[in-house]
């Protein structure tokens, strides 16, 4: 994980953000010609041997109800050797092919195309099993990162999350948002490591943060109380490193920093990252150092903007072997929704790194909004109740 010292203070113009130009194309999808490829196969094969192939392309029929077993379900397959077998007889018969020969010719047929049906077979189940896995990550995963609505309090908010694990669909990273009696808290943290030690410590945080945001009226209690328990129950040299933050009262947002990447900030035409003034280490390693976290405090006004992250977007690298400049990328795509802003933000990462991902990334914005006028009074009207809603 790079230390928030690694990441240079910039200033970057933010200019507005235009929207992309839809892809269209033209023909077939490739999916299409898949699923058409053994017909098509066994077809060309067919045409060959009556325009004058001969018989010499007759074993080449195999290959229509072969590829069927690796694209198709096993009544296709079936249904494919099957036509192959009627061809290859008809051929056989037009090209005066011994009654022997023609024999051999379908029963090798016959049992490349039963291979296959139970090949087809084996691979259907096979993808229930992976499909079941996949929702029960899915029910995990809204379990242990509940997707926040798009207003907490008084801010817009957008998230994206992806695991590296695509097949999984939950990782080590981590993020919630939570209204609270002392104001909107929230967090982003990246556990060390992967699998499911990863996300089990990740569990872990998530579950100590949203009792411990509720019940401690100061920030740093709350991160001490994160701390006390990943002691306990962290082993070896495993960490997390965590943004904890939150907004009190009006205008005033407040941050402890443990080892992890520097928010970026948002305000007006600059995009300056949050470094802490006092660097703590990350989360299950205070006793080693013997250093206390301390508090950062930030005005944070009417348009202003937080960007949370975790290393798996500054990170990544393209096939140059070149980090993704975020801060570029943010100050392209800034738009007033942030779902917008994130969702091109990640659009962005994904080409960036070829189309898959080999950590897992997290991107969380909040965006504070003008306050709204009353049409009666001209005054500001109140902001919402800060008292703990359901997400």
């Amino acid at each position: 994980m790079r230390n928030a010292r690694q990441h240079a203070r910039t200033r970057t113009a933010a200019p507005r953000a235009t929207a992309a130009e839809p892809h269209t194309s033209a023909g077939p999808s490739l999916p299409v010609l898949r699923h058409l490829l053994p017909l098509l196969a066994v077809w060309a094969v067919a045409l060959v041997a009556f325009a004058g192939g001969g018989p010499v392309w007759l074993p080449l029929l195999a290959a229509g109800p072969a590829l069927a077993a690796v694209t198709r379900g096993r009544h296709v397959v079936l249904g494919t050797g099957l036509l192959a077998s009627v061809l290859g007889s008809a051929i056989g018969v037009h090209a005066g092919v011994p009654g022997r020969e023609t024999a051999v010719l379908l029963a090798a047929l016959t049992v490349v195309t039963l291979a296959g049906a139970l090949t087809a077979r084996r691979r259907g189940r096979a993808e229930q099993v992976l499909e079941a896995v996949r929702s029960v990550a899915e029910t995990a995963q809204h379990a242990l990162l509940a997707p926040p609505p798009r207003t907490v309090g008084p801010f817009e908010v957008a998230v994206q999350y992806s695991a590296a694990a695509a097949e999984a669909r939950i990782g080590g990273d981590l993020y919630a948002l939570i209204p609270t009696p002392h104001g909107v808290r929230f967090i982003v943290g990246d556990v060390r490591g992967k699998g499911l030690p990863a996300v089990g410590t990740a569990a872990l945080v998530l579950g100590v943060f949203r009792e411990a945001a509720h019940d401690e009226p100061d920030l740093p209690a709350v991160v001490d109380r994160i701390e006390r328990s990943l002691a306990r129950n962290l082993c070896g040299d495993d960490f997390v490193t965590a943004v904890v933050a939150g907004y009190p009262e009006s205008g005033r947002l407040e941050m402890v920093n443990c080892g992890h990447a520097p928010p970026f900030l948002v305000r007006g035409s600059e995009i300056v990252p949050v470094e802490p003034a006092h660097p703590a280490p990350p989360l299950g390693l205070r006793d080693l150092s013997g250093q206390a976290p301390q508090l950062e405090v930030l005005r944070f006004g009417d348009g202003d903007r937080l960007l949370l992250y975790t290393d798996g977007v500054t990170e990544a690298r393209d096939a140059a072997r070149r980090f993704f400049p975020l801060a570029e990328g943010l100050a392209r795509h800034l738009y007033d929704e942030p779902d917008r802003t994130v969702a091109a933000l990640h659009e962005e990462l994904l080409a960036h790194v070829g189309g898959r991902l080999h950590d897992d990334a997290a991107l969380l914005l909040l965006r504070k909004p003008a306050a709204r006028t009353s049409a009666v009074e001209g005054t500001p009207a109140p902001e919402p109740p800060r008292h703990p809603v359901p997400y």
